[in-house]
């Protein structure tokens, strides 16, 4: 599979998961997870799938300071419905990485490691999305703010053109280059940028 290069800069995300360290899935339950993983996922690479990542990285950096976050142990809520939106990009991308599930993620083993029921959607909020700490119930609010990395000038024109029935490939390459130029200069760029990425504890 090959990539933008910009993938490989994007700040990786580790934590640590008792589930996977009691089945043996990984080496003292350390996963590693990078914004590839992410792309694998949702299938593209986006603003939003570039904002889904940033957000659960800022919030999983204010919930434990100087602490591996611990996967399987963090409730996500999202203020739009599972139907809204980009409600389903977004708690993909951040189940992923939290292990939050909806009813139907795993129950549990021997009374333990259970996900389900931690991924929840039309919640009341401020904020966009909320993560919560199971074992110490702090919480983070964010939303992230796109109108903080515009995108290129010539983005519509590039779309229309690429979208043409008789596109040539010259189109669809210029389109797309300048697509990843927009998620590069949020995910690399702005990754720490207060204006992109809102946070209220």
């Amino acid at each position: 599979m090959k990539t933008p290069a910009f993938f490989d800069a994007v700040p990786a995300i580790v934590v640590v998961d008792p589930l996977a360290e009691a089945l043996g899935a990984a080496e003292g339950g350390v996963i590693e997870y990078r914004y590839v993983d992410a792309v694998k996922l949702a299938g593209h690479s986006c603003p939003t799938v570039a904002g889904a990542w940033l957000m659960t990285r800022a919030a999983l950096a204010r919930l434990y300071p100087g602490e591996m976050p611990r996967r399987g142990q963090i409730r996500v809520e999202l203020r739009q419905a599972l139907d809204e939106g980009v409600a389903g990009v977004i708690a993909g991308v951040t189940a992923l990485v939290t292990g939050a599930a909806n009813g139907g993620g795993f129950k549990g083993l021997a009374g333990r490691f259970a996900r389900n029921d931690l991924l929840r959607f039309g919640v009341p909020m401020s904020g966009e999305i909320r993560f919560t700490r199971l074992d110490s119930g702090r919480s983070v609010e964010l939303s992230h703010r796109l109108r903080a990395v515009p995108r290129p000038p010539a983005l519509s024109e590039l779309l229309r053109d690429a979208s043409a029935p008789q596109a040539s490939a010259a189109a669809l390459r210029a389109f797309a280059d300048a697509w990843q130029g927009w998620v590069q200069a949020i995910v690399i760029e702005h990754a720490d940028d207060p204006l992109l990425i809102e946070m209220a504890a």
